[in-house]
């Protein structure tokens, strides 16, 4: 197996092999429409010497789609394309890009979203047959509950957010006086971005600063320890796809309390958590306060957990995908 990706970050290998996959990465100048277009450009070659010795193609989001919709010109693989992200979503309300996508999902044999929301837009752009949404998956052995109780003194929350305008970190925020004057309560977000100096200031000037920390960008392996250590996961996005973090945070034990956008309310409801209006500090905080006085909150835990394993776990998200797979090897050679 072949994997072409970007230089996402200084310092990662140009090649490398990872859990027996051979891994790729092309040259990106920066995350912005000409980055992009740069690191497309850059990529079509890499992926056309790829491309001769391969049984199948499979891109992940658009900017990987672009490559895989010229070679496959040349030669003539089944070719899988995966939306992901809240980006696809912004792009395909402008004309040019619209004109774009429409050309790589109609080239694609098999459309796969990650929400329902992210597929219902991909096929007003065009009415792919053969199109399912396939759920993002977690490492539910990683992810898992800790044994034994959560730390005591004040209630503890977990954002895992980062801190981007998209994410509502903000709104959170401001939701913590109201929060506070109920219950005695603390929260860490884990994550990093350019609102950070916003957000902490912001934090101050609500007299809130004391209880809420900003540990930044933590590592895949550091987050169900700090997972862990909380009652209540709070996911206050202004936009979404489906979300890893809740999923993790499920995974881990812990009821959500979710933004009803995007695909966040095809995984969280009432059985494992609560929604709220995005942007809406208010109805975030009685989302919170309610999970918080309830009886039953390790049973929505646990719930959540339960979920996860059945529908939303690597080993299941692998199954499919190589069912998908074989279905469309076997079509070519029939």
């Amino acid at each position: 197996m072949e994997m072409v990706t970007s230089v996402s970050q200084p310092g990662l290998k140009r090649r490398e092999l990872m859990d027996g996959v051979a891994v790729q990465r092309v040259w990106m100048p920066g995350r912005s429409p000409r980055g992009w277009m740069a690191h497309i450009g850059a990529t079509v070659p890499v992926h056309a010497r790829l491309a001769r010795e391969s049984d199948l193609f499979h891109a992940h989001t658009f900017a990987c789609g672009i490559p895989a919709m010229i070679n496959r010109r040349r030669y003539p693989r089944p070719f899988v394309l995966t939306l992901h992200t809240s980006h696809f979503l912004m792009r395909a309300r402008r004309p040019v890009w619209r004109r774009v996508f429409r050309r790589i999902i109609e080239s694609c044999d098999c459309l796969l979203a990650t929400s329902e929301e992210i597929l219902q837009v991909a096929l007003e752009l065009f009415p792919h047959p053969r199109s399912q949404v396939m759920t993002n998956a977690v490492d539910t052995t990683r992810f898992a509950p800790a044994d034994g109780p959560r730390s005591g003194g004040r209630r503890r929350l977990v954002v895992p957010r980062r801190l981007f305008p998209k994410n509502g970190v903000e709104y959170f925020i401001r939701a913590m006086p109201l929060i506070c004057e109920l219950v005695d309560v603390e929260a860490c977000i884990v994550g990093d971005g350019p609102e950070r100096d916003r957000l902490t200031a912001l934090a101050s000037e609500l007299g809130v600063a004391e209880r809420v920390e900003f540990v930044g960008a933590r590592s895949n392996r550091d987050m169900p320890a700090l997972l862990s250590e909380a009652e209540i996961a709070v996911i206050p996005s202004l936009m979404e796809a489906t979300s890893i973090a809740a999923l993790e945070a499920m995974a881990c034990g812990l009821p959500v309390a979710a933004s009803s956008v995007g695909g966040l309310p095809e995984i969280v409801d009432e059985g494992v958590g609560a929604l709220f209006e995005p942007a809406d500090p208010g109805a975030l905080a009685t989302a919170v306060l309610n999970l918080l006085h309830r009886e039953d909150l390790r049973e929505l835990g646990r719930e959540g957990r339960r979920r996860v394993v059945a529908n939303w776990s690597l080993q299941r998200m692998v199954k499919r995908h190589i069912e998908i797979y074989n279905e469309l090897l076997d079509e070519k050679k029939a």
